[in-house]
């Protein structure tokens, strides 16, 4: 059984413009297939 609060089991993708792994987060639950970017930086700069 996974832990609830243990933020090792989300889900995780890379960011298109910096590389780096990010998070799934609550805000992003309705819409995680479309997030691309990392920040709003990233996002900016795409």
């Amino acid at each position: 059984m996974q832990d609830k609060g243990n933020k090792q089991y989300l889900p995780s993708k890379i960011c298109l413009v910096c590389n780096k792994p990010f998070a799934w987060r609550k805000k992003w639950a309705k819409c995680w297939d479309d997030v691309k970017y990392c920040s709003e930086k990233c996002r900016r700069n795409k």
